[in-house]
């Protein structure tokens, strides 16, 4: 029976069958090609860096394996990007179980490389094997050279098809080979592998573009984790080409000055030991058959912190050079040693007293700036972007060897050290009892309030829901806007706390300033969930935070002061993506001739997108008022306009504040708000000659 004379209904029982010819078989780079995001967890900038660290992975790779002191990076003005190193080289030799050279075997097989165990590496940053078939497969084009033997050779790929193009860039004409070809001579002791790639714009979103500042702070992250390498950074997209270098021969002792926010309590300590371990780990035995086996690892540890006068900890781990910023198993180990060593040493040297709460990891990290690396062969982690080291016998190690070397400082009889332990022995007590004494002065303040009517302000208007999913507080500039929210809102679910004008900037504020400060402690009570190291985002009234001013420069300073705050003292909102802040109008058109089922006010949010909204209305025919109302305030809006673009869930426009922006604007928070004047003083400078004087409105 054709489908072409069958009801619909019958058709869709006919395509309801399931069977092998159902089923799709993604062969080699075409599973990446299909599911990008599997791989390189996206397809916008971030997904388009992870693609770079991945060649720069394996440069580096090599480097730290000894071969090889420099590493090119440029970005081209064409959209390529080219990594140059000085290592062994990609094999070119023939592969005995794929009859393929070496080059097409690590650019177009999944899970191929020389980081499985057969001691071509003994620690890398790339473990996976499908580093660079990924970026191959999501190229455009992708060019290798690699001198090797006393010979350059080369080969071409196009979306992971080996080939050869026959001009420059990827829209050449393309012709399939898999031949590596020799294209000249060099000096038979210079290796190297260059790599240049095109990402596919068939797989990258239009606005994903390569973040110079993002590549710099890598390299400068790179130069410190491996001495002696120097990474060179070249952007040649703008009008004048721009190149920085970076080489750090102290390691990670220089890197723990370069990342302390504050004045030194101590010098920084260089924790360091080696030990070995057993981990059972499935290999091909001479069958062919993958069989479990018993490989002995060795793990090396290095760490190095020291405290400051300040509060916040600065604490960076790495597993061989890739970051992990979720931590992991050797993160769990530095943090345990630390609670028990402290602990440990306090109660012999007898600075605390028989009795008293034991210190506790938040007490030993207070104003703490550490750098903790491992270095191992193939380590766990868990997925491709490598975020969270997950090998277990990695805790016990590092345990181990960071209880020994902190114990040597803690309790040396050199009278130097003993001073500066002394000195870090008394910060961490001091944190133990502010810690403590926080403690009973909010117990006894929820004592208090628990005798009372209420203990949140008067100003807040609550909603009438207890379901924290599905709560929303505002955060609302002037009581003006007040008024007019409270009758756009949703009182079932939507709450409103309304604060006068400009909150403390708490970038420059201690914390005692900031609790002292009416509208900050507000924020923090009607939340409901503490501030800093006690905060619980379990604990939280609501589901969103939104924070909701006018569309001006005030306004913006008003959503940046109050990002401040919730970076600053309640993070964790932040991490979960509990916080917004609300789009409101810029513009209103009233149409004169609204067409049929057509409304009659038509909002904008931006000047570029009220003059695309006119120039279309014009093409159309429709006319509306002038002149075309533009909002100074919330308060010029009525509430059914209030909630009709920017409260009504169904209607409004709510921007998330997410970690990666967090992290950017923790740096220009400190930039713009905090107690260091000279830099504030240079960006103004050079932002003044960049300014359009035509645009300013005076």
């Amino acid at each position: 029976m054709s489908l072409e004379h069958t009801s619909p209904r019958e058709a869709l029982i006919i395509d309801n069958t399931y069977d092998a010819r159902n089923l799709l078989v993604l062969e080699g780079l075409e599973a990446v090609r299909k599911r990008p995001g599997m791989y390189v967890g996206s397809t916008d900038t971030r997904g388009l860096m992870h693609c770079l660290w991945e060649i720069i992975d394996n440069s580096v790779d090599e480097a730290l394996g000894g071969h090889g002191s420099h590493i090119l990076v440029a970005l081209h003005a064409d959209g390529s990007v080219e990594v140059q190193d000085q290592g062994r080289g990609v094999p070119v030799d023939i592969e005995k179980k794929t009859g393929l050279t070496g080059v097409e075997v690590v650019y177009t097989k999944l899970h191929a490389g020389g980081k499985f165990g057969g001691g071509s590496y003994v620690a890398t940053g790339g473990l996976h094997g499908v580093g660079a078939s990924v970026v191959n497969a999501l190229s455009s084009r992708l060019d290798v050279e690699v001198d090797k033997g006393g010979a350059t050779w080369a080969m071409s790929f196009r979306r992971g098809v080996p080939g050869v193009f026959a001009g420059d860039g990827p829209d050449a004409d393309f012709t399939p080979t898999n031949e590596l070809r020799k294209i000249g001579k060099v000096a038979k002791a210079r290796t190297g592998t260059r790599v240049r790639y095109w990402a596919d714009p068939q797989i990258f979103i239009k606005g994903a573009k390569f973040a110079y500042d993002e590549l710099v702070a890598r390299a400068r992250q790179t130069s410190f984790l491996v001495p002696g390498l120097e990474l060179v950074i070249r952007d040649e997209r703008g009008d004048v080409p721009t190149e920085e270098k970076f080489r750090h021969d102290g390691g990670i002792s220089e890197f723990c000055e370069f990342l302390a926010p504050d004045e030194p309590v101590s010098d920084v300590l260089r924790l360091q030991g080696e030990d070995v371990f057993t981990e059972t780990v499935p290999l091909l035995d001479e069958k062919g058959h993958m069989t479990p086996q018993d490989i002995e690892r060795t793990l090396g540890v290095d760490v190095a912190l020291r405290w400051g006068t300040g509060y916040d900890t600065e604490l960076k781990s790495f597993v061989n050079i890739i970051a992990t910023p979720k931590g992991g198993t050797h993160v769990n180990g530095f943090e345990r040693a630390l609670t028990k060593t402290f602990n440990d040493v306090l109660k012999t040297t007898r600075l605390l007293k028989s009795g008293d709460p034991d210190v506790t990891k938040d007490d030993a990290l207070e104003g703490m700036t550490a750098v903790v690396t491992v270095r191992l062969a193939e380590p766990q982690f868990e997925g491709q972007t490598k975020e969270v080291l997950g090998t277990p016998a990695v805790t016990k190690i590092v345990n181990q060897v960071v209880s020994r070397e902190l114990k040597t400082f803690l309790t040396s009889s050199k009278a130097a050290e003993k001073a500066k332990a002394r000195v870090v022995m008394q910060k961490v007590v001091d944190a133990s009892r502010t810690r403590l004494a926080a403690r009973q002065q909010r117990d006894t303040q929820r004592r208090k309030n628990a005798l009372e009517s209420s203990a949140l302000p008067a100003k807040l208007a609550d909603c009438r829901s207890n379901d924290v999913e599905r709560s929303e507080l505002f955060i609302v500039e002037g009581d003006s806007a007040l008024g007019t929210a409270k009758s756009a809102r949703d009182s079932e679910f939507q709450a409103l706390l309304p604060i006068r004008g400009k909150i403390l900037n708490v970038q420059k504020a201690s914390i005692g300033d900031m609790l002292k400060n009416a509208e900050c402690s507000s924020i923090i009570q009607v939340v409901g969930a503490g501030s800093g190291r006690t905060f619980d985002v379990d604990a939280a009234r609501y589901g969103r935070i939104i924070f909701m001013a006018d569309a001006d420069s005030d306004g913006a300073h008003i959503r940046c002061l109050l990002a401040t705050l919730f970076f600053r003292y309640m993070r964790d909102l932040v991490d979960a993506g509990r916080v917004y802040t609300a789009v409101p109008p810029l513009h209103r058109i009233e149409l004169t001739n609204p067409k049929k089922g057509q409304e009659k006010y038509v909002y904008t949010y931006s000047d570029p997108e009220l003059q695309r909204t006119m120039a279309e209305l014009k093409r159309k025919g429709i006319k509306w008022k002038d002149p075309v109302q533009r909002y100074k305030g919330l308060g010029e809006m009525d509430a059914a306009q209030l909630a009709e673009t920017t409260m009504d869930p169904r209607h409004r426009t709510l921007r998330r504040l997410t970690v990666d922006d967090g992290e950017a604007a923790s740096e220009v928070f400190e930039l713009l708000m905090g107690n260091e004047v000279p830099p504030r003083k240079e960006f103004i400078v050079q932002g003044a000659y960049e300014i359009d004087a035509d645009k300013i409105d005076a």
